[in-house]
């Protein structure tokens, strides 16, 4: 099942909106404007779909010995591969990707049960 137009809008802005939420505890994730935000989301959402499966395919005997836990690690790269790609996100170092990326998995379930209670 593909995404269409209007689940990809949804998908952006929610990526968007977790990254800024994120960006407000984590003291190592900067986001400098509301455009860098909007390009943050966006480039998430491209790079946990195209970038993201791949290394979860490769890393998939260390995630199995680590009970799935790696996969923290693997959303870590994700965040820090967004912020070398869009200007005006900031990553300090792997441990500001690292606790931003178990941020962003739990605010993104809070949110996703908030708002999206009818999709599953």
């Amino acid at each position: 099942m593909g995404l269409n137009r209007k689940s990809f809008l949804q998908l952006w802005l929610f990526n968007g909106i977790l990254l800024y939420l994120v960006s407000l505890v984590v003291k190592g994730l900067v986001l400098t404007s509301w455009w860098a935000v909007l390009s943050a989301g966006l480039v998430l959402a491209l790079v946990n779909a195209i970038v993201r499966p791949l290394l979860i395919i490769l890393s998939l005997p260390i995630n199995i010995l680590t009970f799935g836990l790696f996969t923290f690690v693997v959303n870590a790269l994700m965040i820090s591969l967004t912020a070398k790609l869009v200007g005006g996100f900031e990553v300090s170092g792997f441990g500001a990707a690292f606790w931003g990326a178990i941020l962003v998995s739990l605010f993104g379930v809070f949110l996703n049960k908030l708002f999206f209670k009818n999709i599953k």
